[in-house]
């Protein structure tokens, strides 16, 4: 996907809820929970690993400071952070995209296992 065709690239301004100089950041068009937020780099890139070490630094800064304003304003319970790397980890938008999910007690059956619900044969490994 070039950056011409990438729905991330294409952000409107007023979409954009946080930035700083190398990272921005916008609500999930598709959310699964109020202020689901994701945080993507300027840069086109498509994988985590490409990041350089200030990118990564920028990201992780605006993973904490967007927390912080959503805690105030929400009070959730936890958090899923998760990034989707790859075609075959599931990524449809090959610009890297950081997912910042707020959780709120009750808003599933039961949460345990988190994220290896991907294979929900192998998520209840507490049994």
């Amino acid at each position: 996907m070039s950056r011409l065709n990438c729905p991330f690239c294409q952000i409107e301004e007023q979409q954009i809820i946080f930035q700083n100089e190398l990272v921005i950041s916008f609500r999930d068009g598709f959310p699964i929970s109020p202020r689901h937020t994701l945080i993507i780099p300027k840069r086109h890139i498509a994988s985590f690993f490409e990041l350089t070490a200030q990118e990564h630094q920028a990201l992780f800064e605006a993973l904490h400071i967007l927390k912080t304003e959503i805690d105030q304003e929400f009070t959730p319970d936890g958090y899923n952070i998760g990034i989707n790397d790859g075609l075959a980890a599931g990524q449809t938008v090959m610009h890297l995209h950081v997912h910042l999910i707020p959780r709120y007690k009750g808003d599933c059956t039961d949460p345990r296992g988190g994220v290896r619900w991907i294979f929900p044969e192998k998520a209840a490994y507490w049994l």
